[in-house]
């Protein structure tokens, strides 16, 4: 039976968790791990000289799964998975009526060799044969209770709607709230939009009421926080993968259409919307917020909780407060992710405005983390460009990131053609300072072309040619090019009369004379 290959990501949720102080039973429970799993890379660690309770960024944690266990999965090559699967899609249908998923997945493997792992032989199933699969019973789970400063359940729950009085027109309202699973102690605030910037600015306040932050968060399943819902391995959001890194907390997501998985945020917010929505009135949502900080101390805080048999302010206080993990002293930076595709003038448009990326990517999508100031483009976990952030309508380019044949004309500056043209010789130096006298950009390029010709006939000569064109009066790319090609810089004596500009020939006033009888 092929072994299941775990990816980098899969593994480095291991190390967090069992760094953040957790069991691995506790572990296993939550990522939906066998416990020899766990154990197994833990075991690593620890022969690594790691300890629990050791401090590592995901960026260290990443390293060092790539140092220890280099044949880990790329998750890029998961989706290939289905397309192995499907060529059995008949045998798969036959082993399910009559044996159990486990079964046909080891049967299936040991047949064919096939490089595919349980979970995702079930997300196959799951995904092609939904008709074949039985609702689960609804059973009721005993829940045990949690430590001190271990959990906090979050989610945005709808309010009501509410006439803005500066747009004149009616939106609807949600509350944030973020529930402390031991003391029941809750924060919630009210907003209008359910995007990126709220839910990080939301988490970002309450762990300033709160004072700290609790070790591991419960979330929904909303698009800010998780981008991919999965029993085991759920994608999520970048930003709040980065929130959570800097604040020290693990994001647990309650399971898919599972709003048991969170029944403590759950519960809290049809009291919230009874208790302090209904049957109030708010001119703005600013003066709401700080009269629900307010109740959420004085109010919800002091109720006696129906479960617990106690006030939630007054446990939190005194037994959850000193478990929470301390605020960090580096304040929290907003940002959001995107996704952008390099153009084939070697641009992107983010948020408004155009920024220039490495050519070599043209056609590529990178992901684009967008912070106040700068604008980051990355490719995979790699950076590759970084730009400091512009307004809305504005083109930020660097010429680096343009091809070698589109920025020699931008490199190649009127100062650098005149720096050029001295070291090749007086009279290139005059003719080009004559071109760029006037009309400098149009010119620009005559002038590049001129200094271009040493290299096919070298300095002498094109110095030469240029006092030829000089003596002409016809300082142009055209006639320095016309003396070279036909060795006029080289021929003794008086020289054929050039063309003047427009093709016209010049004569002296010798040739107009009239002569007697005429």
């Amino acid at each position: 039976m092929a072994r299941r290959s775990w990816t980098v990501r899969q593994i480095v949720d291991i190390y967090l968790h069992w760094q953040a102080g957790r069991s691995i039973q506790a572990i296993a429970r939550s990522l939906g791990i066998d416990r020899k799993t766990v154990r197994k890379y833990i075991q690593v660690a620890l022969a690594a000289g790691l300890e629990p309770g050791v401090t590592c960024t995901p960026e260290q944690w990443r390293a060092f799964v790539r140092e220890h266990f280099p044949g880990c999965e790329d998750p890029r090559r998961r989706s290939d998975r289905f397309a192995l699967l499907e060529a059995y899609r008949d045998v798969i249908r036959e082993g399910l009526a009559t044996n159990r998923m486990s079964t046909v997945h080891r049967r299936l493997v040991a047949q064919t060799n096939l490089p595919v792992s349980i979970a995702t032989f079930r997300r196959y199933v799951h995904a092609t044969f939904p008709e074949l699969l039985l609702p689960a019973a609804a059973v009721p789970v005993w829940r045990p209770e949690v430590e001190p400063g271990e959990e906090a359940q979050v989610d945005f729950g709808y309010l009501g709607p509410w006439l803005d009085p500066v747009r004149q027109r009616s939106v609807r309202v949600y509350a944030f709230t973020l529930v402390l699973s031991f003391s029941r102690h809750l924060f919630a605030r009210l907003v209008t939009r359910l995007d990126q910037e709220t839910w990080q600015d939301c988490h970002v306040r309450a762990f300033a009421f709160l004072g700290g932050v609790p070790r591991r968060i419960v979330p929904d399943n909303l698009k800010p926080g998780v981008l991919k819902p999965d029993l085991y391995d759920p994608a999520l959001n970048r930003t709040y993968a980065e929130l959570s890194a800097h604040y020290g907390f693990l994001i647990d997501p309650a399971r898919a259409g599972r709003p048991k998985d969170k029944p403590r945020v759950e519960r809290a917010i049809p009291y919230l919307r009874e208790s302090f929505w209904r049957g109030q009135s708010f001119v703005h949502l600013d003066s709401a917020n700080r009269e629900l900080e307010r109740w959420c101390r004085e109010v919800a805080g002091q109720r006696v909780h129906g479960t617990t048999r106690r006030r939630p302010f007054e446990v939190f206080s005194a037994e959850e407060h000193p478990r929470l993990l301390p605020l960090p002293a580096v304040p929290w930076e907003p940002c959001t992710w995107t996704v952008a595709k390099v153009a084939p003038d070697s641009h992107c448009s983010v948020a408004g405005a155009l920024y220039s990326a490495p050519h070599t990517l043209r056609g590529q999508r990178l992901e684009v983390r967008l912070t106040p100031k700068r604008v980051e483009f990355y490719r995979g976990e790699e950076l590759v460009k970084t730009h400091l952030r512009g307004p809305r309508g504005s083109r930020t380019t660097d010429p680096a990131d343009l091809p070698p044949d589109r920025i020699a004309f931008y490199q190649r500056t009127p100062q650098w053609c005149l720096q050029q043209a001295r070291a090749l010789g007086p009279a290139v130096f005059e003719l080009v300072r004559q071109l760029l006298a006037v009309h400098t950009l149009t010119h620009l390029r005559q002038a590049q072309g001129i200094l271009r010709l040493s290299e096919r006939f070298g300095a002498g000569r094109l110095d030469a040619a240029c006092r030829r064109a000089l003596e002409f009066g016809d300082p142009r790319y055209r006639t320095v090019k016309n003396i070279l090609e036909r060795g006029y810089d080289q021929a003794p004596g008086p020289q054929p009369t050039p063309a003047a500009r427009g093709e016209a020939y010049l004569r002296g006033p010798e040739a107009y004379a009239l002569t007697p009888g005429r």
